[in-house]
Parts: structure tokens; C-alpha cells; sequence
């Protein structure tokens, strides 16, 4: 079985922006399969794994999301580059000199970068105040393209996917440095989990959810199996500022920008982190919303709570420790098999 770091490196490599995940749920099926499991995908496209446990009148459901941030293309300006409108939430400035493809309806793919379009410091003596927003920011591709037609004439149109180039690093310290951790670094710790637990007797069925749909708030709004009487959902966890947040543990949420979660969910992930020496922090997240409160404002019966790694510079250029992922691992396991 692969370890979850070979799970999180070949997830990262495969380009999955919200809307445009199906060959990357492709392979966590094929894992899945891989691992004598039997999965299935919901009308939404979401992919489900129940394992069985003794009582199946109940069930605990893992939760965590395969999409990721990216960019679409709004328009062709005049002097042939792209203008964009972004997928998800965050801010321009995050991705000015991102490496970049465009894929079209065909299929074909075209190499780019984005820019603020001051970039040349040599033409624009003020280039640092220039606003970074949809208006000034720009796709520069790869071709040589002088005018719309010139565009067109390669494919390219609006509606065209942009995808960004993780560019992901594993140093022998144990860090992993890429962007779209958040959340492929828990649905990594997904497949590893699944993998442990296939084989366990399980108070309760457990189901996971592999959402599609996070980054713009309704991945788990629909298709939640409805036995579920706990939602957990494994997501990146915020590091820096005031907050609790670290590289190398597992952080309990407490409360987000959706709300408290359940309070004896996280005393109960408290309790067992403690007594299983299992490297964690408590935190808020100040602006920030998972799956599962997501599955909660959509009607969902049942109790949530919010774990994951500690990752710095979330939707940016993003960096975790693999210890983290491993506190993730081990909290969930614990969690499952020692459900409320």
C-alpha cells in the first residue's frame, strides 16, 4: 500500500480547480478500488466509501475535499492576453507569477503566467501600486498571440479552465511545499486511513466523503449517506498571526467563521488526542468554513467536527510537515473507532 506522503504527491500533480475534478476523483476511486473497496460516485460527483461497522443504524462520516482554487478565463484583451475571473476564494496577489496552463474544450493545453499587467518595472516606475484585481491582472501565454484572433485561433475561449502549476517539493526535513495542500493533504490522509481501517471491526459504519464542490461553499450540501450521526471533516488548518496553528500537529477547531462546532465532538477529539500522546492544538479560524458546516446549513442531523494539519500560507504557496498529516491520520483512526 502507499505510504499517504505517494498518495499526497500524486494527488497534487493532478490539476482538479472546483468544476474540473474528474480525473483526479479518477484516481482516488481507482485507490480506492486499489484497496479492495468498493466506492461509489453520487449525481453531484462526490465519491463515497461505507465500511461497515456493527451497529449500521449509525454512522461516523470523514470528510474532505479533492477541489481546489484556480482561474477561468473571462475574456481576450486586445493585445492577445487573458483576462481572468477566479475559482474559489483568494487574492490576486497570491498567484502574480504563478505558472500556469489553460486548457481548452479540445483538451489541449497552453503554458502561461500571470502577471500584473505593470510588470515591467523598466516601462511603469509605480508598478508596485498598481491594484491587483481582475481588472490588472493577466494571463501571458506561452504562444506567439498579438490579438483575439490570434487566441482563438489556438482554441482558447472563455469558460477555458486555468490551472495552476503546483510546483510541489518533499525536502528530507519532512516539509512538503506546494500549492492545493489545502485539501489534498487530507484527502491523502483519507486514502491512508481507509487503507487502516478496512479491516477493523468498527462500532459504527464508517462512511467517506471525498467533496468536490469546498472551495465554493456546497461540496457536502447533498449526498452525506443518512445514517450519518457525526460529521468530522479533515481540512487544512490554519498557521500564523495570533492563532494556535502549527506545522507539525493536528488542529481541533473550535469554532470558524461558520460557528462553534460541536462541543463535545471537540472535547472528545481533546480527550483521546491526550491520552494517545497524539501531537494536537485548539484554534479558531477567523475566515474559514468546511464541509462540514456546509452539510450542516443544508440540513444535516447530525453532530460536526473539524480537524486537520497545520498549514502556513493557506491559499497561497502553501507548506506542511508530514507529522502533521500523521497526527491528522492517527486522531481520525482514533476517532472512528471510538466514536460518541
Amino acid at each position: 500500500m502507499k505510504n499517504t506522503i505517494d498518495y499526497l504527491v500524486d494527488l497534487l500533480s493532478i490539476p482538479s480547480p472546483t468544476g474540473n475534478t474528474k480525473a483526479v476523483m479518477e484516481y482516488v476511486h481507482n485507490e480506492l478500488i486499489a484497496l479492495g473497496l468498493t466506492p461509489y460516485f453520487t449525481n453531484k460527483k462526490a465519491l463515497v466509501l461505507t465500511l461497515p461497522g456493527k451497529d449500521s443504524s449509525k454512522g461516523i462520516c470523514l470528510s474532505a475535499h479533492v477541489d481546489t482554487l484556480g482561474a477561468m478565463v473571462r475574456s481576450v484583451k486586445e493585445n492577445g492576453r487573458l483576462r481572468l475571473t477566479q475559482i474559489g476564494g483568494y487574492n490576486w496577489e497570491t498567484v502574480e507569477g504563478q505558472e500556469v496552463y489553460v486548457e481548452t474544450h479540445e483538451g489541449k493545453k497552453y503554458t502561461g503566467t500571470i502577471l500584473i499587467d505593470t510588470a515591467s518595472k523598466h516601462i511603469f516606475s509605480a508598478a508596485e501600486e498598481s491594484p491587483r484585481n481582475d481588472l490588472h491582472m493577466e494571463l501571458r501565454l506561452d504562444e506567439v498571440v498579438k490579438n483575439p484572433e490570434d487566441v482563438k485561433a489556438l482554441g482558447i475561449c472563455a469558460g477555458d479552465y486555468v490551472c495552476y502549476i503546483p510546483e510541489v517539493q518533499v525536502t528530507e526535513s519532512g516539509f512538503i511545499k506546494s500549492r492545493h495542500l489545502d485539501d489534498k493533504a487530507c484527502v491523502a490522509a483519507l486514502l491512508t486511513i481507509a487503507g487502516k481501517l478496512k479491516d477493523t471491526e468498527l462500532p459504527y459504519d464508517i462512511h467517506f466523503f471525498i467533496s468536490n464542490y469546498e472551495e465554493v461553499g456546497h461540496g457536502s450540501s447533498a449526498g452525506v449517506p443518512e445514517n450519518t450521526i457525526t460529521m468530522l471533516a479533515l481540512d487544512m488548518a490554519c498557521v500564523g498571526d495570533d492563532l494556535n496553528g502549527d506545522e507539525q500537529k493536528c488542529t481541533i477547531c473550535a469554532k470558524d467563521s461558520s460557528g462553534p462546532y460541536d462541543y463535545d465532538v471537540k472535547n472528545h477529539l481533546i480527550d483521546l488526542a491526550r491520552k494517545h500522546q497524539i501531537p494536537y492544538t485548539v484554534d479558531i479560524y477567523p475566515y474559514y468554513g468546511s464541509d462540514a458546516s456546509a452539510a450542516q446549513r443544508a440540513g444535516g442531523n447530525f453532530k460536526a467536527g473539524l480537524i486537520g494539519p497545520g498549514v502556513d500560507a493557506s491559499h497561497n504557496k502553501e507548506r506542511t510537515h508530514s507529522d502533521a498529516i500523521q497526527a491528522t491520520v492517527d486522531l481520525a483512526i482514533l476517532f472512528a473507532k471510538n466514536p460518541l
